[in-house]
């Protein structure tokens, strides 16, 4: 499999591959690589954090018993730790034997849209997105269906058989499975009836109250009987149109945002006949058509991507964690703080006048203590002492610590192979070879002009003006 399948493939179902990794996998073929990809992913490790602050809360009638200001420091407390798991997720993406199954979860997210403040639930939430990243689609949406989180954010649990919510239902069918036009009015009435009583207990797990269930018959998609939920999913799943809205979704994602209507079509043959996550993604990294020239570097990387594909050239520790946070806010994508249930649009709406100088700006802004513009968006949870102090200083440095000895053991060392050391024409070698790595989408004319006059700079700060570049911006 050449160098540059490698990082096309790695990018896509990754976050990027150093040259160190991909010098490894350059004698094996595509079966070999992708195989090397699937075979990591097959270990499934959760994030944990330690949730026993909040034991309080599966007790009977915690709530009215607690003291309200105790109440308000636990909501408080799990406010918090729902940033440190925003953390410990960008962190776990840069562990190179989680790739797969992280891109997976992260693309997910952005299909079961769900947001919750409560640590105890969005935490398994969060982690069954993982687990069911590359199982079967079926499965995953029953499980969804039934999570604690998903049930609060769509309201599932004021579904009940006297007066029944459709919020649920229409999301669905309209965001999780069919897409829009897909379904009548009639099929969100019977489906939400299907789905009335549908709870979950103290201890977060599923609880069906039976009093407040509908147990009469409902007629869903011209088949009758007395359906629950599980039942209307399966339903659902019987529909073509599925299979297809998943596929679009996973093309634009993995593939490219030009959607081919007829390279769909044939995923949503294939992929209708067992829901297979593993099996369809798998299908798409081995085929030919997945590394054609109108692919490569045609995709916009989304915040996240960006930020962790730098993490992955140059570690990074920042010294102030909440400036991860800021970050993505600057960026429009904060991991686990959607902007509504349809998601993140990505692609071009990732990029604006405003973003995409910010963009460019932030490599140097992490690798080289350069000023960066700050201008806050969203809730500010500090004290109104820190919001004033955030508001008179825009323009501030992060406190980073680059780990260029990384840099130099996966990247610089790897690529001076075969150059002749300390010589002039070596140097050139090395950043023309550091160049075609860590840029994806070919160069206009006008950046080749910029990267000739600078040849004599160092190789960090080369590195910098790389991925500084707006070609750095596509993968």
């Amino acid at each position: 499999m050449n160098p540059q399948e490698i990082k096309h493939l790695y990018w896509r179902a990754g976050f990027g591959i150093s040259p160190k990794a991909l010098s490894k996998l350059e004698d094996a073929s595509r079966g070999e690589v992708v195989d090397t990809l699937f075979e990591a992913a097959k270990t499934i490790k959760p994030l944990e954090m330690d949730l026993s602050a909040f034991e309080v809360l599966k007790q009977p009638r915690a709530r009215k018993m607690m003291e309200d200001k105790k109440f308000r420091e636990l909501a408080q407390k799990g406010r918090k730790m729902v940033k440190d798991l925003n953390y410990a997720w960008l962190s776990r993406m840069s562990e190179p034997e989680s790739v797969l199954r992280e891109k997976m979860t992260l693309f997910w997210t952005n299909v079961f849209v769900c947001r919750d403040n409560a640590i105890w639930h969005i935490l398994p939430y969060h982690n069954l997105l993982r687990e069911h990243a590359l199982g079967n689609f079926g499965d995953f949406v029953k499980a969804v269906a039934k999570a604690p989180s998903m049930s609060k954010y769509l309201n599932n649990r004021q579904n009940r058989k006297e007066k029944p919510n459709e919020n649920f239902a229409r999301e669905l069918m309209e965001l999780f499975t069919l897409g829009v036009g897909n379904y009548t009015e009639q099929d969100i009435k019977e489906s939400a009836r299907a789905f009335t009583g549908w709870s979950f207990d103290r201890n977060g797990d599923f609880l069906l109250r039976v009093r407040q269930h509908d147990e009469g018959v409902k007629t869903f998609m011209d088949e009758t009987g007395n359906w629950d939920g599980d039942d209307i999913i399966d339903i659902i799943l019987k529909q073509k149109q599925c299979a297809r809205h998943i596929c679009t979704k996973v093309y634009a994602y993995f593939v490219n945002p030009e959607i081919n209507s007829r390279r769909v079509e044939a995923l949503t043959d294939f992929f209708y006949q067992d829901y297979d996550i593993e099996r369809l993604m798998r299908h798409i990294f081995e085929s030919d058509w997945f590394y054609e020239a109108q692919h490569l570097g045609a995709k916009i990387k989304s915040p996240v991507e960006l930020m962790v594909g730098i993490q992955n050239v140059v570690p990074v520790k920042f010294q102030k964690k909440k400036q991860l946070l800021f970050l993505q806010r600057m960026m429009g994508q904060v991991l686990l703080d959607p902007l509504n249930v349809a998601g993140w649009k990505g692609n071009r709406s990732w990029i604006d006048s405003n973003t995409l100088m910010f963009r460019m700006n932030l490599p140097s802004a992490i690798l080289a203590n350069a000023v960066i513009e700050f201008s806050e968006k969203g809730e500010f949870e500090d004290s109104l002492e820190d919001y004033y102090e955030a508001e008179k200083t825009k323009r501030r440095f992060l406190k980073t610590e680059p780990d260029w000895s990384n840099f130099e053991e996966n990247y610089v060392n790897p690529l001076q192979v075969g150059a002749i050391t300390l010589s002039r024409n070596a140097e050139v070698v090395l950043k023309k070879r550091l160049q075609q790595h860590i840029l994806q989408a070919p160069l206009d004319k006008d950046t080749e002009r910029l990267l000739e006059n600078l040849e004599s700079s160092t190789t960090q700060a080369y590195c910098i003006q790389l991925m500084s570049l707006p070609e750095y911006q596509m993968c």
